[in-house]
């Protein structure tokens, strides 16, 4: 018994974001010290480290790509039933507001882009790199604000979410479209189908009810059938998290009769102790490893120089600038407890870029060694001035949301 209450203890603690932002952070803060340290070798060897079945679906991954595409995939499953809730039960029922963040990533790509090609105008060769500061980290996001913002309004919260979801879309149709050379679209095709079917039993209706019925556990069906959506998503090109963020989004939230609770609910409540404890860790072990050289070059190169600015200064005027002008021009509105403050130190904190970033800039400097490092560097400099920054500025509304004694969980999301 009192072994259960300790797992069931450990369980709940890892369902808060707050907790798993600090693995997250930790397990971050390991990954560079380790890649930077006279063990580098032994680091590289092991994200490097490859397995897995090479047919039919190529699915011989080292450990980098296992963590980044594979068990990535569980937190960003635990995105989309997130945000599904919103759509259907919370903040996002209202259009007027959902347009906001939406809208807001949209400037959020396009700025940062803008500002990257600006300071390459005159380098052709760095042109390619436009793609590098378009990207949000989702997970390092929402961990920051996690830790920094316990009194904030839960609202920025879905604001932040919403708006890393729809980045995290663009920019993985961006890689899709303009980064890779070899779109298999019958695999798309055949992820999409499966995905029909994933959602089609999700309805609890026909077949689904009678599989809900049978005394085989649906675990039988689900698991095999989502192992198969996101091995075809990986086969396709596409990155596969998004087959996770898909999954996510196509569980019923509402509860058939004699049912206590909905499947979203249930299955959101049982992964994720896995999503942030165990899926987030690992990711952030095996891609936060980037090696700090020619730091000083840094300073002059205008490929550094666009990445940095563009997700400093770029994500700010995109997403603070895109949602006010929203407000002026349409019908769209703010939610009524956050201020434009609260929006500007979450704009600033969208600017870590981190992982599709440097995923990006392994896309656009093939064999480019020099540009790569000078991408890579920029992204790690605005990753840690995003999360400075935006602790400072998020972290003094935190404080102001309690001192006023106005109610606020933003960061401390318990699933």
């Amino acid at each position: 018994m009192a072994t259960k209450t300790s797992s069931n203890g450990l369980a709940d603690a890892l369902r808060k974001d707050s907790v798993g932002g600090f693995l997250l952070i930790a397990a971050a803060a390991v990954a560079l010290i380790w890649a930077n340290s006279p063990w580098s070798g032994l680091y590289e060897a092991v994200r490097g480290f490859t397995f897995g079945p090479s047919e039919p679906l190529h699915l011989d991954l080292d450990v980098e790509h296992w963590a980044a595409d594979g068990i990535l995939a569980l937190f960003f499953f635990i995105i989309g039933a997130e945000l599904k809730q919103e759509f259907v039960h919370g903040e996002l029922r209202n259009p007027r507001r959902a347009m906001l963040p939406i809208v807001a990533a949209a400037g959020g790509m396009v700025v940062p882009a803008l500002v990257f090609v600006l300071f390459n105008l005159t380098r052709p060769e760095g042109l390619s790199g436009w793609g590098v500061p378009m990207a949000t980290d989702i997970a390092f996001a929402l961990a920051v604000l996690a830790i920094i913002g316990r009194h904030l309004p839960p609202a920025l919260r879905t604001f932040l979410l919403t708006l890393a979801i729809v980045d995290d879309l663009g920019a993985i149709l961006v890689i899709a479209v303009f980064y890779t050379d070899d779109l298999k679209f019958g695999a798309l095709i055949a992820a999409l189908a499966l995905l029909a079917a994933f959602g089609f039993l999700q309805q609890g209706r026909g077949p689904a009810a009678a599989l809900d019925r049978s005394p085989i556990p649906n675990w039988v069906v689900y698991v095999p059938l989502a192992f198969a959506i996101w091995a075809l998503m990986h086969e396709s090109g596409v990155h596969a998290t998004i087959a996770g963020v898909a999954m996510g989004m196509l569980m019923r939230s509402t509860e058939a009769e004699g049912e206590h609770e909905s499947p979203l609910h249930r299955v959101e409540h049982m992964l994720r102790p896995w999503a942030m404890g165990v899926a987030l860790p690992i990711f952030a072990l095996m891609s936060a490893g980037v090696a700090f050289g020619g730091i000083a070059q840094m300073v002059t190169d205008t490929i550094a120089l666009g990445v940095f600015f563009g997700l400093v200064v770029g994500k700010l005027v995109g997403i603070l600038g895109g949602a006010w002008i929203t407000t002026k021009v349409t019908r769209a509105e703010l939610n009524p407890t956050l201020s434009w403050w609260d929006i500007a130190g979450m704009s600033i904190l969208a600017g870590i870029g981190f992982t599709v970033s440097l995923l990006i800039t392994e896309l656009a400097y093939p064999g480019a060694e020099s540009m790569l490092d000078s991408a890579k560097g920029g992204v790690l400099l605005a990753s840690l001035a995003a999360t400075l920054l935006s602790a400072g500025i998020l972290g003094w509304r935190s404080t102001h949301y309690n001192r006023h004694g106005i109610p606020g969980e933003a960061g401390a999301r318990s699933g």
